[in-house]
C-alpha cells in the first residue's frame, strides 16, 4: 500500500490526471479498472477518476511495490536539474511567492531545452525549487514546475516561471487573454522618433528558423516608443500585444530598423562595428517590465504589481556613451 496527500504542487487537476503522470506507463484501462475495483481511492472512497483534488486530499494504492516501480518512469533525471542549477546560476530572482516565480534570464541561457542533453531555465527552475526545499522529487512524478514565457536564448530580461499547477493555469490564462502586459527595452539601427504600432503577420521558414512579416493581417501587433535619438541609433520600448516567435526583431527590421547585434534579422556591418567597439554579442533587446492586472483570490497580492528588470551591463555602456556625446 501507498499513501499520497495532496499538496499545493498538485491540486487543482483531476484524479485520473493525477494518476497518469504518477503512473506514466499504465493505460486508461489499468487506471480506471484500479478505480472500480477500489485499489485506487480518493480519501478513503471509492472514485471514477473526475474528481478535482484538493490540497490534504488522500490518494491510496492498493498496490504492491513492484506494480508501482513498473509503471512509473525508470529514471526522473533529478541530477539534471541539480546541475542546472549549479550551472547556470546565478539567475536573478525579482518576486516570489507560493505559486510564481519571476526571475531575470541572462542571455545566452535557453527558455526551454532544444535538445535532450540541454541544460535550460526549465531546468535551473526545478533545481532551485529542490534546493529551497520547495518541491520533492516524490511531487515531481505528478507536477513539474515550468516557463511560462519564453525568450529567445540571445534575449534577456523578465521569464515569468509557475510553482504549482494553480500558478500555471492563472499565468497561462494571463497570457492568453493578453491582460499581462510585457514591455521590452532594445537598441535599433537608425533614428526614430515618434512612437507607432506595427500591425501585420508571420510566416516562418522552418528549416532557417527565421521568421518574414507579410502586412496582410493582423496577427501580430507591436507596439513601439522611442526612449533615446542619438545619431545612428534609438533606444526604444516596446509592447508585445501579441507574442510570437521573433516578433519584435522581424517587425522592427521589415521597417528598415533592425535591432542592434541581430545577425539573423539585421545589418551584418553595423553589428560587427557594435561586436568591435561594445563587445555586443547578441540581439539588444531585454524583457524590462511586467504588469499585472487586478488580481482577487490567492493570488490578490499580485494585483496590479509591477516588476522590473534592470538590463544587462552593454545597454547602460551605449546609454552613457549617449549621453556623455549629448553633453558635449
Amino acid at each position: 500500500m501507498l499513501e499520497r496527500i495532496i499538496k499545493e504542487t498538485e491540486a487543482g487537476q483531476r484524479l485520473d490526471k493525477f494518476l497518469h503522470k504518477f503512473l506514466p506507463e499504465a493505460g486508461d484501462g489499468f487506471i480506471y479498472k484500479m478505480l472500480r475495483k477500489k485499489n485506487i481511492t480518493l480519501n478513503k472512497k471509492k472514485a471514477d477518476g473526475n474528481e478535482k483534488l484538493v490540497i490534504g486530499d488522500t490518494v491510496v494504492f492498493f498496490l504492491s511495490e513492484e506494480t508501482i516501480t513498473k509503471f512509473q518512469e525508470k529514471s526522473q533525471g533529478v541530477n539534471s536539474y541539480y546541475e542546472a542549477f549549479k550551472r547556470l546560476s546565478p539567475v536573478p530572482v525579482l518576486y516570489e511567492n507560493k505559486h510564481v516565480l519571476l526571475v531575470n534570464k541572462p542571455a545566452g541561457i535557453l527558455s526551454q531545452k532544444a535538445r535532450p542533453d540541454d541544460l535550460s531555465l526549465n531546468e535551473w527552475l526545478i533545481g532551485y525549487l529542490l534546493e529551497k526545499a520547495c518541491i520533492t522529487t516524490e511531487e515531481l512524478l505528478t507536477y513539474r514546475p515550468s516557463v511560462c514565457n519564453r525568450l529567445d536564448r540571445n534575449t534577456s530580461g523578465i521569464v515569468i516561471c509557475a510553482k504549482t499547477l494553480a500558478g500555471s493555469q492563472e499565468l497561462n490564462r494571463l497570457l492568453k487573454s493578453r491582460e499581462l502586459h510585457k514591455y521590452y527595452r532594445l537598441y535599433v539601427k537608425g533614428q526614430i522618433s515618434h512612437a507607432g504600432e506595427l500591425r501585420g503577420s508571420l510566416t516562418k521558414n522552418q528549416e532557417r528558423n527565421k521568421v518574414k512579416v507579410v502586412p496582410e493581417g493582423n496577427s501580430i501587433v507591436t507596439r513601439y516608443m522611442p526612449i533615446w535619438t542619438g545619431s545612428d541609433r534609438t533606444l526604444l520600448e516596446a509592447e508585445l500585444i501579441t507574442g510570437k516567435t521573433h516578433q519584435i526583431r522581424a517587425h522592427l527590421a521589415s521597417i528598415g530598423h533592425p535591432l542592434i547585434g541581430d545577425y539573423k534579422y539585421g545589418d551584418k556591418k553595423t553589428n560587427d562595428a557594435y561586436k568591435t567597439d561594445y563587445h555586443v554579442q547578441s540581439q539588444l533587446l531585454h524583457a524590462c517590465r511586467l504588469e499585472f492586472p487586478v488580481m482577487g483570490g490567492m493570488f490578490r497580492e499580485m494585483s496590479e504589481i509591477v516588476i522590473t528588470a534592470d538590463p544587462p551591463q552593454v545597454f547602460r555602456l551605449i546609454q552613457a556613451t549617449d549621453e556623455a556625446e549629448a553633453s558635449r
